[in-house]
């Protein structure tokens, strides 16, 4: 359960995120309720709270890289605000939900176009050469693959527990394919940063992962 310190920090990070656009203040406290409550239920394990809190404060180590800062922590917000590990629509579903919801709060329409596309661009996780608010928005919601050890195994044993309706045998066979999807690739990351520095530790991790998944 989230403690009151890091509610009241994130409640902090949202009102500044909308401070240029003068948000109402009981609409911008209502719509904070609204994504804890989504981020909240209980099925979730790793895409809480906590994951948007992780994925903010890279982008604030990041930001040099952005065009649009205000709308890449807005797409941050709402990345996975639609998590459903049974559909397959999750990235469109959270997209309509922030149009729906920022288009409330009075957002700039243009502001809310590159929102909605930089969650559709997290579904694959990739970013085209000149799109650097997208690098920076994959390369946040990414940087746990290059966490230590010890929270890299909470982070992967998390993903199990939100597949937990998943036989056991079907659950390792698609987690390794979807983990060596991304040892094929040239780059995990994009930015210049997480390229040089977190890049061999996502790959380790990954490889480590892959291993530990192998009978045997």
């Amino acid at each position: 359960m989230p403690t009151e310190n890091f509610m009241d920090i994130l409640f902090s990070n949202w009102q500044h995120t909308l401070q240029p656009f003068g948000v109402d203040q009981v609409a911008a406290e209502n719509a904070f309720n609204d994504l804890v409550t989504a981020y909240s239920t209980p099925e979730r394990y790793y895409h809480t709270l906590k994951h948007i809190d992780r994925v903010l404060s890279t982008i604030e180590i990041l930001q040099g890289y952005t065009n649009n800062l205000a709308a890449v922590q807005l797409a941050a917000w709402f990345h996975d605000v639609v998590y459903d590990t049974e559909a397959i629509d999750n990235e469109e579903r959270s997209a309509d939900y922030a149009f729906e919801l920022l288009s409330n709060l009075g957002i700039p329409e243009s502001i809310i176009t590159t929102v909605t596309r930089l969650i559709l661009n997290t579904k694959n996780h990739q970013a085209a050469v000149n799109d650097y608010d997208s690098q920076v928005l994959v390369d946040a919601d990414l940087a746990i693959l290059a966490t230590n050890q010890v929270d890299y195994k909470e982070y992967a044993h998390a993903i199990r527990q939100e597949y937990g309706w998943v036989a056991e045998a079907n659950y390792i066979t698609n987690r390794q394919k979807i983990l060596e999807r991304f040892l094929q690739r040239s780059r995990i990351y994009f930015t210049p940063l997480m390229s040089e520095f977190a890049e061999p530790s996502a790959r380790g991790n990954i490889q480590a992962e892959i291993q530990s998944l192998s009978p045997g």
